[in-house]
């Protein structure tokens, strides 16, 4: 019988089948789930894409039938011939679309035999991510894999629709390009015909959007595939999507309600309802309240600048720190002050993670305020403190004194930290905002030099323009990232599109005019030749599918992602290769 070829194609995928199909003979095609054996009935679970299909195998209907599926095991490939039938009421299952129905099976051929999977094909299998990544093949078959990546396909049918009929063209730009210092560490390839060069694989598509800017295209997108060779986390990888857009004559805030529009339509998939006119804070006001240039907004917690208060304190810490161009910076804990000194001990640790030195803190209760801390300071210090954070009784204030960056970033974790384990943050509220008004530059102080904020081909703002020579690093950059929940989405900035103002920002990050030209000369010589202003955004393709899906990793999303060390531990990637692989592009190994 297992040789004998039903002679149906599939007649229907298994979540078409429904109460309209009662007493029609289907064909259905698709992997064993669960096999159940009730003595003289067989009960089989059929998984297709679709979904799953109950199908009974009756001794008495066929004996042949029924042995075959006698034999069946999890994860076989079948071919079930049979007639739609009304489940019992005692045995319908209102978690399955098809729970009302079963198929009456008397004709089977098995495709596809399979040894035991490592692990259940099921959701919340108990599995390490490992095993996972080993067998991804199998691993796709859960039905929570298989919907991940439904609903990346969705997201880029979405992009490409909402973006042709506004115009935007796709093109594709190459993969095999040259390096240049852009942020991350390239990956490279050695050419077999030029001996001793390289390609490198792009890092994202930036020099060549502009440059398809200055040959007339107006407005381009891209499903871009990018490369980092950089240390890895939850959301990122070292190959990664971006969805990759650029338009000329551009204009930034007209510019920014498309894309929250694009995005409307892409959360739409998840039926997440967007609210347009997104809000915009400042990077300064993301830094000061947040501690972060991507704030979670979705609860308060905001944190206060102190310093103010300390300027002429008998408590020598804060006063040298503010006076020596430090800060003291706060924030307040609703019903906090019950804390154990051990629980205080772990925020300590927190901060500490960030480069503080300490964690000061004050307990206010109804017999008065609780702190190691409190002796040294005036009653109106006190009160002010109290004022500023906006404290009552049974709150508890957390003070960082330190330099502005360790202390904003350093409680700007913590507030994080708190918001999770006071379960402050609201799981189903989506709260997007734009980030604008970036720093251009900010000072590498290993190296003595300013770095790019973002990247060196982003415009400043016109009216900061005449700040580089004398200051640049109070030189904001006409830049914008949208963010979601405190996760960095996409980030976009108007592009330099004039030859002498790149040239200056270069000199300013010390690419001298040999590296210059060697590195970029291709993308000055188009400044020559008539640019127009332009700008653009990449959104992290994968990381907005991460949120979209509930994961917590953009791994999740990815159908054969690395591991954390940059490895695939399907194909065993990176890999060894041979000697006379090595000898055609002329390269030793010296390890």
């Amino acid at each position: 019988m297992e040789s004998n070829v039903i002679n149906k194609l599939r007649s229907n995928k298994n979540a078409e089948i429904n109460k309209d199909f009662i007493g029609e003979k289907v064909v259905i095609c698709g992997w064993v789930q669960k096999r159940r054996d009730h003595g003289s009935l067989i009960f089989i679970d059929i998984r297709d894409r679709s979904g799953i299909v109950q199908v009974v195998f009756d001794q008495s209907i066929s004996e042949e039938a029924f042995e075959i599926a006698d034999r069946l095991r999890s994860e076989y490939v079948v071919k079930i011939e049979g007639k739609v039938r009304a489940r019992p009421n005692d045995n319908i299952n209102p978690e399955m679309a098809t729970g009302e129905i079963e198929l009456e099976g008397y004709d089977i051929e098995v495709l596809a035999e399979s040894e035991t999977p490592p692990f259940l094909i099921e959701d919340n299998a108990d599995v390490g991510e490992d095993l996972r990544l080993e067998y991804r093949y199998l691993d796709l078959r859960r039905p929570e894999m298989r919907d991940a990546l439904k609903t990346k396909h969705l997201v880029m049918q979405k992009t490409r629709q909402f973006l042709t009929k506004r115009d935007y063209w796709e093109v594709e730009t190459p993969i095999l390009t040259r390096s240049t210092p852009e942020g991350a560490r390239d990956y490279l390839v050695p050419s077999r015909v030029n001996k001793g060069k390289f390609y490198a694989l792009p890092q994202s598509p930036q020099l060549f959007k502009q440059l398809l800017m200055s040959s007339g295209v107006e407005k381009y997108f891209q499903i871009a595939r990018c490369f980092r060779d950089e240390d890895l986390r939850a959301n990122r990888q070292p190959e990664f999507t971006q969805i990759d857009i650029e338009i000329s004559f551009f204009e930034q805030d007209k510019f920014m309600l498309e894309m929250e529009e694009m995005i409307k339509d892409i959360f739409a998939i998840g039926d997440i309802e967007v609210d347009l006119n997104f809000d915009r804070i400042t990077y300064k006001e993301a830094m000061d309240n947040y501690g972060s240039d991507s704030p979670d907004t979705r609860f308060g917690m905001k944190i206060k600048d102190l310093s103010e208060i300390f300027t002429e304190s008998k408590f020598n810490v804060f006063r040298n720190i503010v006076n020596n161009d430090g800060t003291v910076r706060g924030l307040k804990v609703s019903g906090g002050a019950d804390f154990s000194r051990g629980q205080i001990d772990k925020l300590e640790d927190v901060v500490k993670t960030y480069g503080a030195k300490g964690l000061a803190w004050f307990a206010f209760t109804d017999e008065g305020v609780k702190s190691p801390i409190a002796k040294f300071l005036s009653e109106e210090e006190i009160s002010k403190l109290k004022e500023k954070l906006e404290v009552e009784n049974n709150d508890l204030a957390l003070l960082v004194a330190a330099d502005y960056k360790t202390s904003v970033t350093s409680l700007g974790h913590l507030r994080l930290h708190l918001g999770e384990k006071l379960n402050l943050i609201s799981e189903d509220r989506f709260d997007f905002l734009w980030v604008v008004d970036f720093p251009l530059f900010h000072y590498n102080d290993e190296e003595d030099r300013l770095e790019s904020e973002h990247h060196p081909f982003t415009a400043p703002k016109v009216e900061d323009i005449d700040l580089l020579d004398d200051d640049p690093l109070n030189v904001r950059a006409a830049a914008y990232d949208m963010v979601l929940n405190g996760e960095e989405i996409g980030g976009g900035s108007k592009r330099i599109h004039r030859r002498s103002l790149q040239e200056k920002v270069f000199r300013l990050l010390k690419i001298s005019k040999a590296e210059a030209d060697e590195k970029f000369g291709f993308l000055l010589k188009a400044l020559d030749y008539g640019t127009p202003p332009h700008g653009g955004v990449a959104f992290g393709l994968d990381r907005i599918v991460m949120i979209l899906t509930g994961k917590d990793s953009i791994r999740d999303v990815i159908a054969f992602p690395k591991n954390q060390k940059a490895g695939s531990l399907l194909t065993k990637a990176p890999g060894e290769v041979s000697k006379s692989q090595l000898d055609e592009l002329n390269l030793k190994l010296d390890i």
